[in-house]
């Protein structure tokens, strides 16, 4: 894991948001992985200033977001494919046809589960996957005691994670308890993975993926095993981890080497 603490969440988004744009610019053709929720929105609005600033291009992007709740057509104002048109695909040069969620509305959930990994793979795999993390650790809607290994599913959630995202809808408004989600291991074999996360809120999920054992407990731990996973985050978010000073020096002498590469 690559540790970046960063002092608040503009600074947070600002890193993320590079990191796609340099992705963009290197392989106009790249897969991209993206996620929902309050972390990625500063993210989608840099990258789409960037867009109309002509400095990237997603007209030969193709996408697949992590999850959908179950039950929800796309049109409904709470699903996670209405979200992604409100938040970027609306306002950048993307085709809508290359755009991939997973179908709330599937008449068979299981099978279409099957198709949207088989269209992942068919796209060459993930070149960089976008990830935000539940305050029970969770990574997309894999909640604790997910597999490691786990393929896109149906997936209960969790009473937290109900809790958390209750707030995105009205108080007599129908709010999903199951959704479609991209497996544990189905993410990790994404190219590139980039979390970000912000906020004390997270902190505990945070000091549990980061520096806890790699276990089912909090999900994303399993990012300990993945070889190319940049972990950003605010120092509010890292504030519970051991040795704050070690991960800063740590990232320090990377952005040195990786100035002297940029030399040779």
């Amino acid at each position: 894991m690559q540790i970046v603490i960063l002092n608040d969440a503009a600074a947070v988004a600002a890193y993320g948001a590079n990191i796609f744009a340099a992705q963009l610019q290197k392989k106009p053709t790249s897969v991209l992985g993206l996620a929902t929720g309050s972390t990625p929105v500063a993210l989608y609005q840099l990258l789409i200033a960037k867009n109309k600033a002509g400095d990237i291009s997603f007209s030969q992007a193709t996408t697949f977001n992590l999850d959908e709740y179950l039950g929800l057509t796309g049109e409904h104002p709470q699903s996670y494919r209405y979200f992604m048109n409100e938040q970027l695909f609306n306002h950048v040069d993307i085709n809508k046809e290359n755009t991939f969620v997973p179908p709330g509305d599937a008449v068979n959930p299981i099978t279409a589960c099957k198709e949207y990994e088989n269209k992942i793979a068919a796209a060459g795999g993930v070149d960089v996957q976008l990830l935000g993390i539940g305050r029970n650790g969770h990574i997309g809607f894999n909640e604790p005691s997910s597999g490691l290994c786990s393929r896109t599913r149906v997936k209960t959630l969790t009473k937290a994670t109900v809790d958390d995202n209750a707030r995105f809808f009205a108080a007599d408004e129908y709010q999903p308890h199951l959704s479609i989600t991209m497996g544990i291991g189905t993410i990790l074999e994404a190219k590139k993975v980039v979390l970000l996360a912000t906020g004390e809120n997270k902190a505990d999920a945070v000091h549990a993926m980061i520096e806890g054992p790699l276990m089912a407990k909090c999900p994303a731990s399993a990012l300990q095993l993945h070889k190319d996973a940049v972990i950003v985050i605010d120092k509010a978010a890292a504030s519970k981890l051991d040795d704050l000073e070690f991960y800063q020096h740590i990232e320090a002498e990377n952005q040195k080497l990786q100035a002297h590469l940029a030399t040779l």
